[in-house]
């Protein structure tokens, strides 16, 4: 691994030292040692690149560059959001903090495996089994998969995963991944979070909105619009966990975006059941449905296309509650415009997460232009962040799915 210099813009500058990266987990250490980052200034230099970026702001230490020449150059564009990344940088120690105690050593890697990420599930014998197989670049994509089941295993004891009723009931609203595991009775060595953080993030979302769920017990429905799902298509079985944090209420979630394959369009899933262990004695074989789909089951909708051009078509059956949209890169995607602007007309409450803050508070800053008014969520860490850092080429700053969540 080369390490990159430290160079500050202006001359004569003393240059800093870069932020501690710190971590009692190996693995997590951000950004990930497969990383390779691209010139800031690629594409506004009129040179070419002259290799690879190893030099880094010394003022933020966020973002890099081929060569002194194309620092200078991006300079103009860099100084209006310097000691913002540098802000930013500083929470790398905290990011990166989790309970669990499941890692990889870097060291460890093994070439034969494209990624750190492919190393990790190998370690958990997981690697393209069950639940897990879209969790790397290994796995199918989503487009090629005929069959978006839920049948899919943990593949892993059922002392690891989740895969019966809790023993008892969710003592109160649940704030980290701490809280979690000790309600599951799950040990801190369990891996499972990788997985959960999508299920968990809505349960935070619903916690955030402030809409009352009791409300929902029994026979009434809480819908949610759940906007832009990619990976999450293909581990559909883990929404399962919503059973457990909503006891009683029925949740209806329409999966809404472009990832949906045509032929999966309007198809309904109901979840009544949790995702197995590979125990084949354990009880989550032999436990049976309940006959009330309105009553402690999740039913999934997939609707293919942009949520702004299908939303006459939802709403004829699901009146939304809520509005979700993880990992959802508005600054980056246009389509998201007509998307915002429909949703300050309906008047309904809207959560948005994405991989760092960067790209959180460029989404802000998108939001406000288009409903003038300031975020009613203010952007804020996601206590179930998935706990294995993102590449991110583009910046040194922290990256996680589902790692910073706002709302307007």
């Amino acid at each position: 691994m080369v390490r990159p210099k430290y160079l500050s813009h202006g001359p004569g500058a003393t240059p800093k030292k870069p932020p501690s990266k710190k971590n009692k987990l190996p693995f997590l250490l951000f950004p990930p040692l497969s990383t390779v980052m691209e010139c800031a200034a690629k594409g506004l230099a009129g040179e070419p690149c002259a290799g690879v970026a190893h030099r880094r702001c010394g003022s933020c230490g966020a973002v890099a560059y081929c060569s002194k020449d194309h620092q200078f150059v991006h300079w103009r564009v860099h100084k209006d959001e310097c000691a913002r990344l540098a802000t930013q940088m500083i929470r790398i120690d905290m990011l990166s903090q989790f309970p669990f105690t499941f890692s990889v050593e870097p060291l460890a890697l093994n070439h034969t495996l494209p990624s750190m990420r492919c190393l990790f599930l190998e370690s958990i014998e997981v690697h393209l089994k069950g639940l897990w197989k879209s969790e790397c670049i290994c796995g199918p994509e989503i487009a090629s998969v005929k069959d978006l089941s839920i049948t899919a295993e943990w593949n892993m004891e059922s002392s690891l995963c989740p895969c019966t009723e809790p023993e008892n009931p969710v003592p109160g609203p649940l704030a980290s991944w701490e809280d979690y595991y000790q309600w599951r009775s799950l040990p801190l060595h369990s891996p499972v979070a990788v997985l959960l953080h999508w299920p968990l993030t809505l349960y935070h979302c619903l916690q955030l909105s402030r809409i009352q769920t009791s409300r929902h017990d029994g026979h009434a429905t809480l819908h949610i619009h759940y906007l832009g799902p990619e990976k999450e298509l293909l581990q559909l079985a883990v929404f399962a966990e919503l059973r457990a944090l909503f006891p009683g209420v029925h949740l209806r979630i329409e999966l809404v975006g472009p990832a949906v394959p045509r032929s999966r369009d309007s198809e309904v899933v109901n979840i009544s059941s949790y995702a197995h262990c590979s125990v084949q004695n354990c009880g989550c074989r032999t436990s049976t449905a309940p006959e009330d789909l309105n009553s402690g089951a999740v039913t999934l909708k997939l609707w293919k296309g942009l949520y702004h051009e299908r939303y006459s078509d939802i709403v004829k059956d699901s009146n939304p509650h809520l509005i979700v949209a993880p990992n959802a890169g508005v600054a980056a995607y246009p389509s998201w415009m007509p998307t915002i602007e429909m949703i300050r007309e309906i008047g309904i409450p809207a959560i948005f997460t994405d991989f760092c803050e960067e790209a959180a508070h460029l989404a802000s800053c998108c939001i406000s232009s288009i409903t003038g008014q300031p975020l009613g969520v203010p952007i804020q860490v996601n206590p179930f962040r998935q706990p294995i850092a993102e590449n991110n080429s583009a910046l040194y700053i922290p990256c996680y799915s589902n790692c910073f969540v706002f709302g307007m």
